[in-house]
């Protein structure tokens, strides 16, 4: 007990400490938060895309191992959701708001930069593939071995829901492994609420810019911001008093359905035929160069080069590690009754299908118009990224429908998720209650918007990046560790199994 009332309050202390820090001097926060991931990415950017390959190859091997078989709690039971449904739930958790954000944004800031060195065909080419592969199959390969490992010791050792049963759960009584434990559980929840955070202020600007576009305005002012701002806050709160039940769920399925919906939209009202050659040869690059990707560092490419990679895809797989232990609690929940090897082809092929006909879909139209128009999109990535894909969106019919639309879906998907954070933050606060108090949760969610107020003054997307970097760096090792938690307890429990039916 007193563990866990310390747990609470340095987690709640340090998650405020940076929080108002950052309200009062975002400049200072941001300074140092820089210099810190800087320097880890020049000295463990190698540690990190090693890291998240292995997890890669390590899921894979379970689908064609014997290990694939094994059932995600007792023998006799069934997934409580249907295929499709279940794969909407973990990808509206998993990526959420910055599918909007970055939709055609991210392709043509990568075009902006590489096109100066390649063949414009081949910079499209290469740009949509940094983008696929930072928001592709490694991501859910970190999910998957999170939420895979958390899934298993809650449902097959009774264990409870927190990043250190793991451990604590192999090395009973072992002072170390207590120690290690606390330490994993207060870093992931650092880990969660500033990531949390950033997707509360890369939703506020979303939501802010597409009023703009709207009501016509050339660009959001400040005290749209912090009204909407506000706005969201109000509406997260109530839920709040109340347990989590299936209204969450059926609003992340709404977000995710309008988000369907607007990909569909976009290939059929877009160059469609351009669309879909986008796609297919999207898909067939991305899984030529997956695992050879995985293990670039661009380390003899020049500054500039080493840069890009270290504040796009290095700052990505981090920021996959910062969410990894919220979304991997999600999906352990919602998981149970389906087969290791069920799982790991759910959570790996689903969403990172969708994720490729996303950006193919999105990014597609925005190189095409670069590639054969006046390019006034890739321009737009220098001075305004918060408007792009209501830019994109107002080169189609029905703009201000579909402007609408993506707005509301970014509000869904903020709102849902910082709900369900709280909820995450306080089961793993108050030491695994998954039903934490009222106030604990208010607390939370005050909590988050603080942080996400932070982000908002901190002026910048990469900013927000830089800063979600900064909480997640720690939990690079934990995570590692609860993959090795994961290897030791099936083989412990596979031999225990094969003895006893030798017996």
């Amino acid at each position: 007990m007193h563990s866990n009332r310390l747990l609470l309050g340095a987690s709640i202390g340090l998650c405020a400490i940076i929080g108002v820090w950052g309200v009062i001097d975002p400049d200072s926060l941001l300074a140092n938060a820089k210099e810190i991931v800087d320097q880890y990415f020049v000295s463990r950017g190698w540690f990190v895309m090693l890291s998240v390959t292995i997890m890669l190859v390590f899921c894979l091997s379970l689908v064609f191992t014997r290990y694939g078989d094994i059932r995600l709690g007792a023998d006799t039971d069934r997934p409580e959701y249907s295929t499709p449904t279940w794969i909407a739930m973990l990808f509206a958790a998993g990526m959420g708001v910055g599918l909007l954000f970055w939709a055609v944004a991210e392709p043509l800031t990568h075009y902006h930069f590489v096109q100066h060195g390649l063949p414009k065909p081949i910079a499209a080419e290469q740009s949509l593939l940094a983008t696929n592969f930072n928001w592709g199959i490694h991501a859910w390969a970190i999910y998957g071995t999170t939420a895979l490992t958390i899934a298993y010791f809650s449902f097959r050792r009774g264990a409870p829901m927190l990043v250190s049963a793991p451990l604590k759960n192999l090395f009973p009584g072992e002072r170390w492994a207590s120690v290690v434990g606390w330490f994993s559980d207060f870093m992931a929840i650092s880990a969660i609420a500033i990531g949390v955070a950033g997707s509360v202020a890369m939703g506020v600007f979303q939501v802010a810019d597409g009023v703009t576009v709207l009501a016509g305005a050339q660009s959001a002012s400040s005290w749209l911001i912090w009204v909407i701002f506000a706005v969201m806050v109000l509406a997260y709160m109530p839920p709040l008093l109340v347990d989590l039940g299936s209204g969450m769920a059926k609003l992340s399925n709404l977000a995710m359905g309008i988000a369907i919906a607007l990909v569909f939209f976009t290939i059929i009202m877009g160059p469609t035929e351009y669309l879909m050659n986008s796609i297919v040869s999207g898909i067939g690059l991305y899984l030529t160069e997956l695992f050879p990707r995985g293990l670039q560092t661009f380390t003899f490419f020049g500054d500039d080069v080493t840069h890009w990679f270290r504040d796009w895809t290095l700052t990505y797989m981090v920021w996959w590690i910062a969410w990894g232990p919220f979304v991997g609690v999600f999906v352990a929940r919602i998981s149970k009754g389906r087969t290791i090897r069920e799982f790991v082809l759910g959570v790996l092929i689903g969403p990172t299908l969708f994720s490729t006909i996303w950006f193919g879909a999105f990014g597609g139209v925005g190189l095409y118009e670069t590639l054969t128009q006046q390019g006034d999109l890739l321009a737009l990535t220098q001075t305004n990224v918060e408007r792009m894909t209501f830019a994109l969106l107002d080169r189609l019919p029905f703009s201000s429908l579909t402007t609408l639309a993506t707005v509301l879906a970014a509000f869904l998907f903020v709102v849902t998720s910082v709900v369900s954070a709280a909820f995450v933050l306080g089961t793993f606060s108050t030491g695994g209650n998954p039903n934490p108090s009222v106030r604990i949760r208010l607390i939370w969610g005050g909590l988050l918007g603080v942080l996400g107020a932070a982000m908002i003054l901190s002026g910048s997307t990469q900013a927000m990046k830089t800063l979600i970097a900064l909480g997640a760096l720690p939990f690079v090792f934990i995570t590692v560790l609860l993959m090795v938690c994961f290897i030791r307890a099936l083989r412990e429990d596979t031999a225990k199994e094969a003895s006893h039916a030798a017996g």
